[in-house]
């Protein structure tokens, strides 16, 4: 289906002041235009809205059959005709001929040029002679790397562009013989390359391939002859179809035909690879990738096969990549790097668009109202022509291209409007006598004549139209130039005027809330990212201006999504957020009363403002435009209140409203225990603690702390990056710490806020620096460690938790709140789990003088079993503690220290004797007795000092003895 506008994309026209009647042009590059006419090729310079201005002329060798111009290189090719023969020319450096009478060097293609001969190649044009071994009928140059691919009967040539190297200042343009591509069974009447993929069509065929390097093997592709059979058998690849019998009384038609993929080597039309390449050691050798096979049926209802039933006008448009507005890609360096890539081609009455790079896939279809003769494809537009009109489609090139550039466009913060949208016709525009059009940059080169019987046809027509084999390619002489031609440059006006027009257009269609307001903003957002795409042509000034439109056009976009319900109303979201609007002008923009003075609110809107408050942007919203907010979804979503309520663009919200507004809620419906906490957090702010304290006791603390994991911005919430308390967290610290604790414990638990951004929270709470911890933090950090937390985080927090206990020790610093836990909920450094090592190293300030420091250290090396160094250091500094710490910790192995080391060692100490001479003696007198339980009378003895009294060692000696007998 195409729908019709009648908007304005033509805008000035010229003539070109050319003195014959042009048989052939093309332009290209930034201002040529070369138009061919008998034996002369006419160049004029086309910029701005100047008038067309003469360039130069040159001589060609006979009649031109074909022009193609090549930006890369600034070459023109041509395919002449002279005595009957065609001949293959390429000229550069054409800019540099003043006069028609200046010297023309001719030279031979991949001819060496002797640096003596320099300063001559370097100031004049230059005809490339390019001789074939069969005649050229079409050729094609490729728009990136401009190589020329030549069309011959049976085959396809390419020439490589290359640069021969006169000296270090100076270098020519030169071509060589890359490749030779055979095909059988299609004879080529245009062709199109880019980049490896080529295009072929005869008069009702179409084959697309692509020519691929094989890295994996290193040997040359070498043409391997195709065996034909002649005796009428059925083409491989084609199974139950007859072939078409070629006779003067009867034409037998095959079936229309639609292969993609590989699929479409099974056409039945071969393709071989001969390389040719050999000076360039580095050209590589190629397969054959089949992507495309379309073969068409004549229309024969009418009884007479009409003549020209037959496609025209293929073409492959490439999209480069550039990077679009709404993606993160870094820019691109100038090369061009191909992006997407389409191929047009066109019946008479209907022309068809396919994608064909990664898939292929027919996009779009063009049902013309009348009988076309040529069409043109550009980024922005498809431009055809019938014999009086000059139309315009457009195309949805640019919507694909933004896809294969970011597959992730259609989200919630990006959008393109879809490449299956219906096309439309922009304008069809009368021209009396059209005859032939090409393009280049925004301006569209028509060929009018007033008598239509008088212009040549573009090929003899065959006798058997429907055979590949009877198919001629022979063109008609040109007749006598006759009166009544013109050559015009219609310029298509710039991309933001045409886009202001659609705009303006979509109003009449605003108030009816129709689809058609939204395809026609589409058709105007599409045609701002086409001319986008192409960005490196612009002025910075013209970029701004498109970038701005494209803004624009957003946010008209998001207008009409926002206001539709329809099963695409949250493509609101993407739009409004590509448009830059912020929610403050979105909400000015949705003021829409109905007819009876009411007010509705669609799903794109309502869908637009939840996700906006929901992702904390850091905008607040004024009082009056929060109670708008409010009001909405009390109408439109009334279970969506209490998180509106909690996001940060809502904190100007009067709380007696959101009070008001929260206490019509039916509760019964959703969560009570969220409405409590809401209006908890909104008596607060207006200062009634009577009624806060009434909403937090209508809960218990377990479903309060449910309540909080609901909605996590009751809490903690963001504003431009940072963490903020809100009140109601700061209000909970100073009389609930417990509940605050638990909440957030329970946020990290459901994963609704990272460990990490807990730690900021409570400093931030407490009023803490980052290099200062509070003790509820700590408190949290205790929960953490009873509620459990997996094996990958339980280390660290062990690690946090104990630099801060010997933090706190080492300084002498209590905790600035009451803990929430005892030590009897605690077993931190002597628990198992706990990697004592990692620790060592943040032991060192903290001093053994105290009693705290030294049993810290004694703790720590225990768990390393350094039993007899903390044997010592006990004796040393706290003798009063070694018979506990050797009760508790001297068992099972390490039960032989009691008299290995610990006995020995106070023996000598009390011999030594000092002030701690008593509590060695006691130390001693329950290290015996441990002694004597455990070893027999002659061990016992072995172990007891030589020089010591008999009566003191006398009892535990006895009881040593008896111990047997009373067992």
């Amino acid at each position: 289906m195409v729908q019709l506008y009648n908007l304005h994309p033509f805008g000035s026209q010229q003539v070109v002041p050319c003195k014959l009647e042009p048989e052939r042009f093309c332009g290209g590059g930034r201002d040529a235009l070369f138009v061919a006419a008998g034996c002369k090729v006419e160049a004029f310079a086309v910029a701005g809205q100047e008038l067309c201005q003469p360039r130069c002329a040159f001589s060609t060798l006979g009649r031109v059959l074909c022009l193609a111009y090549s930006e890369a290189g600034d070459y023109l090719a041509a395919i002449e005709e002279k005595n009957k023969a065609a001949f293959l020319r390429v000229y550069v450096n054409w800019r540099s001929k003043r006069t028609e009478n200046c010297r023309v060097c001719i030279r031979m293609v991949g001819h060496k040029v002797e640096a003596p001969l320099s300063d001559s190649f370097r100031d004049q044009m230059s005809i490339i002679e390019m001789p074939l071994s069969e005649a050229p009928v079409c050729i094609s140059c490729c728009p990136v790397k401009g190589d020329l691919l030549v069309g011959c009967s049976n085959k396809l040539v390419l020439f490589s562009l290359k640069y021969q190297i006169i000296s270090e200042e100076f270098s020519i343009l030169d071509f060589e013989r890359s490749l030779i591509i055979h095909i059988d069974n299609i004879i080529p009447v245009e062709i199109s390359f880019c980049v490896g993929y080529v295009a072929l069509m005869s008069d009702l065929e179409v084959l697309i391939v692509k020519l691929e390097s094989d890295p994996k093997s290193g040997e040359s592709v070498n043409y391997q002859p195709h065996k034909t059979n002649n005796s009428g058998k059925q083409t491989e690849g084609i199974s139950n179809e007859t072939l078409q019998l070629e006779s003067d009384d009867f034409v037998i038609c095959q079936k229309p035909m639609e292969l993609l993929g590989e699929k479409s080597s099974q056409s039945g039309i071969s393709v071989t690879l001969e390389s040719t390449g050999l000076a360039d050691k580095s050209i590589k050798y190629y397969h054959v990738q089949h992507l495309l096979y379309k073969r068409f049926a004549p229309d024969i209802s009418s009884l007479v096969l009409a003549d020209d039933i037959k496609l025209h006008s293929l073409q492959l448009l490439p999209i480069y990549q550039t990077g679009s507005p709404t993606s993160d890609r870094k820019k691109l360096s100038q090369e061009k790097e191909l992006l997407s890539l389409f191929c047009f081609f066109s019946l008479p009455h209907v022309g068809y668009l396919y994608m064909v790079v990664k898939s292929v896939e027919l996009m779009s279809v063009y049902q013309y109202p009348e009988k076309s003769q040529q069409a043109v494809l550009t980024p922005q537009f498809l431009h055809v022509i019938t014999s009086n009109n000059l139309q315009c489609f457009t195309v949805r090139c640019s919507a694909a291209a933004a896809r294969e550039e970011d597959p992730y466009v259609d989200t919630t913060l990006k959008a393109c409007p879809p490449v299956s949208m219906d096309v439309c016709a922009l304008r069809i525009q009368l021209f009396i006598g059209l005859k032939a059009i090409c393009h280049f940059k925004n301006h569209i080169i028509l060929l009018t004549k007033a008598d239509p019987e008088a212009i040549p046809e573009r090929r003899e027509p065959p006798k058997r139209p429907l055979s590949r084999k009877g198919t001629s390619v022979k063109l008609k002489t040109s007749p006598v130039a006759e009166a009544g031609w013109n050559l015009y440059i219609v310029d298509t006006i710039s991309p933001v005027q045409l886009y202001k027009e659609m705009v303006d257009y979509s109003n009449t269609y605003k108030t009816a809330r129709t689809q058609s307001c939204i395809h026609l903003l589409s058709e105007a957002h599409l045609l701002v990212r086409a001319a986008l795409m192409d960005a490196s042509q612009l002025e910075p000034a013209e970029k701004a201006e498109l970038l701005e439109a494209f803004k624009e056009s957003c946010g008209h976009l998001g207008d009409c999504y926002s206001r539709l319900d329809t099963q695409y109303s949250h493509l609101a979201l993407p739009y409004y957020k590509m448009s830059g609007l912020s929610m403050a002008e979105v909400l000015t923009r949705a003021d829409w009363p109905l007819e009876d003075g009411s007010q509705k609110y669609e799903r794109g809107l309502i869908f637009y403002i939840n996700h906006s408050l929901c992702e904390n942007l850091d905008e607040e919203l004024s009082e009056e435009l929060a109670a708008k907010v409010v009001q909405m979804f009390h109408v439109a979503e009334p279970k969506q209140l209490p998180h509106i309520l909690c996001s940060p663009s809502m904190k100007n919200i009067n709380p007696v409203t959101a009070i008001n507004y929260l206490s019509k809620l039916d509760t019964s419906g959703f969560s009570s225990i969220l409405v409590t906490l809401t209006k908890a957090a909104m008596a607060l702010k207006m200062g009634d603690l009577d009624m806060h304290r009434n909403e937090m006791k209508s809960h218990s603390e377990m479903k309060l702390v449910c309540g909080f994991i609901l909605e996590p911005r009751l809490l903690i919430q963001q504003r431009r990056g940072q963490i903020v308390p809100t009140e109601l967290a700061v209000h909970l610290k100073d009389t609930q710490p417990g509940l605050l604790v638990a909440s957030v414990l329970g946020l990290q638990k459901n994963n609704k806020i990272g460990i990490e951004e807990a730690d900021s929270f409570f400093k931030v709470l407490c009023g803490k620096d980052k290099d200062t911890i509070p003790q509820l933090l700590v408190d949290l950090w205790e929960a953490q460690l009873v509620a459990g937390l997996p094996d990958g985080l339980l280390q660290e927090l062990f690690f946090k938790l104990t630099s801060q206990y010997i933090w706190r020790l080492s300084k002498m610093q209590p905790p600035d709140t009451t803990p929430l836990r005892t030590s009897e909920d605690l077993s931190l450094i002597c628990g198992p789990a706990f990697d004592i090592a990692s620790i060592i190293p943040f032991l060192e300030p903290l001093s053994e003088d105290t009693v705290a420091g030294l049993s810290v250290h004694v703790l720590c090396r225990t768990r390393l079993k350094e039993y007899e160094q903390c044997i010592d250091t006990l004796l040393e500094r706290c003798p009063e503690a070694i018979i506990p710490y050797a009760t508790h910790e001297l068992k099972e192995e390490t039960r032989t220290l009691w008299w290995k080391k610990l006995l020995p060692e106070l023996c000598h100490r009390i011999k030594c004797g000092g002030e701690k001479g008593q509590l060695y003696l006691s130390s001693l007198k329950e290290t015996l007795s441990v002694v004597a339980v455990e070893l027999e009378l002659r061990d016992f003895l072995n172990v007891l000092p030589e020089d010591g009294t008999a009566a003191f060692f006398l009892p535990y000696l006895l009881y040593c003895s008896r111990k047997k007998s009373l067992t």
